[in-house]
């Protein structure tokens, strides 16, 4: 399985529940993003068919944020990726023989551990344990982290500790996170739902994105 490259430095969080609006989205800016990102709320409503559909024409990551006992986690990597997912974002909170177990069943899929959440609410506890996780993603040789760009200064802390690996950045625009600060604090991608998918012109808004995206890396 060929692994995630975040040439563009953008990935569609596509949380839109209606089938059209969400085909409508995917084929107007798929190929100007890296990947698509799908959650539970799509996923419950479209059913799981839908990552195959998707990852027909585009790379998919599946965000179930998987935390649970290492067997359970191992058959959800290998169900999400056998339905066609490309990449998988795990929560590195159960500990290290859950994250290795949805390695192993990742088959070669890209893994990405969070470290912290964007919401405000996360720095109460995410925080005190981040620099492990983030420690353990580096260990354990999972292709990236996610770090908020609602908190660039734990962007740029935590670049300084998974020296080598990816780190995705959601929180941009409708949270308040700034595109350009969140790549200029070390960020490779960023996540971003509803300043695509509720924008007049999804297009612009991605074509706007990525025009910050390319003054953060300095081009």
């Amino acid at each position: 399985m060929k692994k995630i490259r975040f040439e563009r430095g953008l990935i569609l969080a596509l949380d839109e529940t209606d089938r059209r609006k969400a085909m409508d989205i995917v084929n107007s800016v798929g190929k100007y993003v890296d990947a698509i990102k799908l959650n539970w709320p799509i996923i419950l409503a479209q059913g799981p068919q839908i990552i195959t559909e998707i990852s027909n024409h585009f790379k998919v990551i599946c965000d179930f944020k998987i935390s649970d006992v290492p067997h359970t986690n191992s058959m959800i990597a290998a169900q999400s990726v056998k339905l066609g997912a490309s990449g998988l974002i795990v929560h590195g909170f159960p500990g290290r023989d859950s994250v290795e177990a949805c390695i192993s069943g990742s088959h070669g899929a890209s893994i990405y551990l969070v470290t912290e959440m964007s919401n405000p609410g996360a720095s109460e506890i995410n925080v005190e344990f981040a620099d492990r996780i983030a420690e353990m993603a580096v260990q354990l040789g999972v292709d990236g982290i996610v770090a908020p760009a609602t908190r660039p200064d734990r962007i740029r802390h935590l670049r300084g500790i998974v020296k080598g690996i990816s780190i995705l950045s959601p929180g941009v625009g409708a949270q308040g996170g700034s595109a350009k600060s969140a790549i200029e604090n070390g960020a490779d991608a960023l996540i971003v739902g509803r300043t695509i998918y509720e924008a007049h012109d999804p297009l612009e808004a991605v074509s706007n994105l990525l025009a910050e995206i390319k003054s953060g890396r300095g081009e």
